[in-house]
């Protein structure tokens, strides 16, 4: 990587030269500041132009550019200097003037100069090795207070278990024997319900007291003061309530493990004199503090705290709406702010010069609303005296701006953590009968903790005022939040959104979280919401920032735009609440319907359509090997009956629990083990498994799935998988048999082509209205239609006895099964009719077109897929067949011919082991190396660019045939027996019969891409 950036920047110096004709420090210093910029974005460092700090002998001093560590901390400094100075000349004078010296480069365009230490460790032309040299002296360059702050945030880690057991020990004691201690906790505890709200208690004021004892040390030495901590009015009460038992040697000998974190912190501090860059390191490391703290409460609230850059644009933002839409700004006397989501108080210092800023931490506080209920506590929720008054009178009186950063997690991954967000019955309430009434979704899960703070919001401002949230963007095209989006346009006059992107799993271009403004997988976006009770109508507008930007091109851009003088597109929704997409989608005939699926209506291609099943105990009721899978079984089964014998209500963590199962556990229902309960199932792409399919441990194995492959699970049945999640990329599929609801890692539907009755009868599951449409589309008896081979027409029986619509899916591998259908022209050739069969196959086709795909992409993010009618119909059912064809029966092609180098591990073979288990592809070679003795090559590049979701066929048989340990406990002691060695050969045979599959389905699909639409 960084031999890269050298050339890019020569490159970028000669044309600098070029076209400016001149090699002055202002010309030349943008190329090499390029090359700084590039390298500290790829250290996860931040680079800072001009950035004015105090020298050491208190000058304001200025240096060219700035690296500073996640932590703030500056790693050193660059000084460009005009090629015609004497650089040496001009280096003394800014040493002189109190430059740092302990890293920092000095060039002139010509020579480059680096001081560490106080010492020249290196001079050098600005040409490669040499630079390269310096520069990798430079970013290498570490101080001594950030590696001993690595050091103390791992001894933290270790320490602070230890450290939490014994203060809630002494707080017991207290609680227990101290009068003086039980006298300040109940006034503490009363003032509490009083500032933040009537439902708190006194586990509460537990932790707020073991939050305020361990932070108190990070607020007095970050800023120089610590008046902010001490002297806010629920801080003042704390400190009363520590004195009482948690002084002097006490505190001293419980807190010292944890001395040399808050030594680090303090160092670091005070290498930082910039007011603006200490808020950024408090809130890295109150980031680094609660994630060890208490993760949990992180995981939950999805805690990210707000870049300084994304907090201004924000207050600058609503301060414009406000003069715009009310002439009156911020700072107006009778202009009242409130951030709902006060946190560690991210917008504090930000909000300092507004004397009506309001804040609290919560979803109940809805006295505002007309209802008090609920829970609430944050240090921050009563700042100070004023604060008190603000929330009161607040409560009275309407909002007129609400500002802030909600969490953004809906729900925990696995009901046996114990973690889910809480319930807000009166937000919930609203929800239900706003986003949730106003919803088309067939699944609509709008319970999302920053949903909850817009409904709250949106209720709590009442007539005129404005919202600005910084949130998850999903609310902007998913499709369960089409309610909120009706919801939002009859609520407000005016909707700014500015699109931040960064959704990494929705955009298989992003890697890591480079292109995310908080470093996280999820996108994010800027909204500002201003409601105008006297204007009707809503305005909606639009910006979205480059995909491909990292979160410094995004901050940078915020640092310097304002909202004001933003370009915005004019968004006019469809129908269906739609803010994105393209109107000729409703004209084409739908795929499914759930009126179609209730009997209520025929409008639709298929009758039949469903999640796969869905366990939620999938380590438990799926597995590659038979015997392993049936042990599993056994064992859950005689835990969960003994749970059932027993007299502990408490649900045992040795039974694997969900909603489902506890529900039947309370209704009393037993449980009895069956070997016949195993069938085939496809657990993920290319990845079959077996599955434990009793419905009592599988909470989404239902009578749809009967349907589809009979009373025992077994039947074979030709299924279309689709997944529209917006998470990623559009995704169809074909099986055969049984699939999983994360078929393709997130929600996925499935379309069989046949319905078995109870008796085992199968009929069509592919409607008459349905065939129908395509017979008015294309004549009743297909008179006119155009084969996919110029010259020939199908009308041979298969060996089904029925008329085969094409002869596409007898072309050999070898043919050119790619060749696009004849654009001019028609063969002499007789009618054939459109069977069901040539529908679900065309269906397949069509979905698998990338023009399709492209153009529909943001309506298949939302809807059921919709079908047009292309002018070719017997092409496309061909090239549907063909697929089907590869993909469901992809163990039988033929194996790709990839070269196969076996080198033996001496020291595996020597201690009588199997080689190491690796599964990693280097795909600009065309590699696969599976273990540590055998590589495969020979990968044609297309092979990548055939993906299921954000994962390529060949990558998702390397995800599924690795090595894991499994993440249930009980799963990890007794039945961790998987070994990839076991399966190498049948995973060597499976990658090249992928191969196979892939190729050949980018063939067709590229083919796709010149018919005639």
């Amino acid at each position: 990587m960084s031999q890269i950036l050298i050339n890019a920047y020569l490159n970028d110096l000669e044309r600098y030269k070029k076209f400016s004709g001149s090699a002055t420090e202002g010309i030349i210093s943008e190329a090499f500041k390029d090359l700084l910029k590039a390298w500290a974005r790829s250290s996860n460092l931040h680079f800072i132009n001009q950035y004015e700090f105090q020298s050491t002998q208190k000058n304001r001093i200025r240096p060219d550019g700035t690296i500073l560590h996640y932590l703030r901390v500056p790693l050193g400094y660059w000084e460009a200097k005009d090629s015609g100075d004497d650089l040496d000349a001009e280096i003394a004078k800014k040493l002189a003037k109190g430059y740092p010296q302990d890293n920092i480069i000095f060039e002139d365009s010509r020579v480059a100069v680096l001081i560490q230490n106080r010492q020249e460790v290196m001079r050098c032309p600005m040409t490669e090795p040499a630079l390269l040299k310096l520069l990798n002296l430079f970013f290498s360059y570490e101080r001594a207070e950030i590696r001993d702050f690595r050091k103390a945030v791992e001894q933290f880690k270790a320490d602070i278990p230890a450290v939490l057991k014994a203060l809630r020990e002494k707080i017991d004691t207290a609680y227990a024997g101290n009068p003086g201690f039980q006298a300040a906790a109940n006034k503490f505890l009363e003032h509490a319900r009083d500032t933040i709200n009537p439902a708190v208690g006194e586990a509460d004021v537990r932790e707020m007291l073991i939050q305020h004892i361990l932070t108190e040390e990070i607020f007095a030495h970050v800023f120089d003061q610590g008046d902010f901590h001490r002297e806010n009015n629920i801080a003042k009460e704390l400190y009363a309530l520590e004195g009482k038992f948690f002084t002097g040697q006490i505190k001293r000998e419980t807190l010292k493990g944890l001395e040399t974190y808050y030594a680090t912190i303090r160092a670091n501090a005070a290498l930082i004199t910039s007011h603006s860059e200490k808020q950024a390191f408090l809130k890295v490391i109150y980031e680094n503090f609660y994630k060890v703290y208490d993760k949990k409460k992180a995981d939950r609230l999805g805690v990210v705290y707000t870049p300084n850059e994304i907090v201004k644009f924000m207050i600058e933002g609503a301060d414009w709406l406000c003069e715009k839409h009310f002439s009156k700004n911020l700072i107006d006397e009778h202009v009242e702010i409130l951030d709902p989501a006060t946190g560690t108080g991210t917008f504090i210092c930000q909000f300092a010069e507004y004397p009506n800023l309001c804040f609290v931490d919560t979803l109940d506080n809805v006295a505002g609303l007309g209802i008090k209920a609920g829970f609430q506590h944050d240090m921050f929720a009563g700042l100070s005296d004023e604060n008190v008054a603000r929330v009161k009178r607040q409560n009275a009186r309407k909002i007129s701006v609400i500002i802030g950063n909600p969490p953004y997690n809906a729900n925990q991954a696995n009901e046996n953590d114990n973690n889910k967000n809480r319930d807000y019955p009166r937000i919930d309430e609203l929800i239900k009968s706003s986003y949730i009434r106003l919803s088309t979704a067939q699944k609509t899960k709008v319970y999302d903790m920053y949903a909850r703070f817009f409904r709250w919001a949106s209720d709590r401002m009442h007539d005129d005022g404005v919202l600005a949230f910084i949130t998850n963007r999903s609310f902007i095209d998913s499709r369960t939040f089409d309610g909120f989006r009706r919801a939002v346009e009859g609520e407000f006059a005016e909707i700014h959104i500015v699109d931040l992107g960064g959704d990494v799993r929705a955009n298989p271009k992003l890697s890591g979280t480079k292109n995310n403004v908080f470093g996280i997988q999820t996108g994010v976006a800027i909204a500002f919401f201003v409601k105008r009770r006297k204007q009707k109508g809503c305005k909606i507008f639009y910006a979205r920032r480059p995909e491909m930007d990292t979160a410094d091109d995004k901050l940078a851009f915020l640092a310097s735009a304002k909202l004001s003088s933003m370009a915005f597109e004019r968004i006019v929704p469809d129908k269906n609440a739609n803010w994105f997409g393209t109107g000729d989608f409703e004209a084409m005939i739908s795929l499914a319907d759930k009126n179609v699926k209730a009997g209520r209506s025929r409008s639709a291609i298929f009758r039949l359509f469903s999640w796969g099943n869905s366990s939620n105990r999938d380590e438990w009721v799926y597995d590659v090997d038979a015997k392993t899978q049936l042990a599993k079984a056994d064992h859950m089964i005689h835990a969960y009956n003994r749970q059932m014998a027993g007299t502990n209500p408490a649900y045992s963590d040795t039974v694997k629990w969900s909603e489902n199962l506890k529900r039947h556990f309370k209704g009393g229902k037993r449980s009895a083990f069956n070997e016949k309960f195993l069938v085939s199932a496809h657990w993920r792409p290319f990845s079959k498994t077996f599955l434990y399919a009793d419905r009592l441990y599988n909470d989404r194995l239902t009578e749809n799935h009967v349907a589809a492959f009979g009373v025992a699970l077994d039947k074979s049945n030709e299924v279309l998988m689709v997944c529209g999640h917006p998470q990623i990329p559009f995704t169809v599929h074909a099986v055969s048999g049984l699939p999983d609801a994360g078929y393709a890692s997130r929600a996925t539907q499935m379309f069989p082509r046949f319905k078995y009755l109870v008796d085992g009868e199968r009929i069509d599951n592919i409607t008459d209205w349905g065939l129908k449409q395509f017979q008015k589309a294309y004549g009743k008896n297909g008179s006119g239609l155009i084969s996919p081979l110029e010259g020939e027409m199908s009308a041979g029986p298969t060996e089904g006895g029925e008329t085969a619509s094409s002869e596409f899916a007898a072309i050999p591998p070898s043919a050119p099964i790619g060749a696009s259908p004849p654009q001019g022209g028609r063969s002499a050739a007789r009618s054939v009719p459109i069977t069901k069969d040539d529908i679900f196959h065309y269906v397949y086709g069509v979905l698998h077109d990338p023009v399709y795909r492209e153009t529909y992409a943001q309506n298949l993010k939302r809807e059921f897929p919709r079908i047009p009618f292309y002018p070719d119909f017997f092409a496309w059912a061909g090239w549907g067949k063909r697929l089907m064809e590869l993909h469901i029966g992809y163990e039988t092609v033929e194996p790709w011919p990839l070269l196969r180098l076996d080198t033996p591990d001496k020291k595996a073979r020597e201690a009588g082991v199997a080689p190491k288990a690796v599964l990693k592809a280097d795909k600009d070679n065309g590699i696969i190396r599976l273990d540590s003795e055998t590589t495969l090559s020979g990968i044609p590049p297309e092979v990548w660019s055939y993906r299921l979701g954000n994962r390529s066929g060949l990558e998702w048989i390397l995800d599924q045939y690795k090595e894991k340990t499994p993440k249930d406990p009980t799963i990890r002691e007794k039945f961790n027996i998987y070994r990839f060695a076991d399966y190498k050969e049948h995973v060597i045979d499976l990658i090249a019969r992928v191969t196979r599959v892939s190729v050949e389905t980018v063939d067709i699909t590229e083919a796709m891409k010149s018919a005639k639409r």
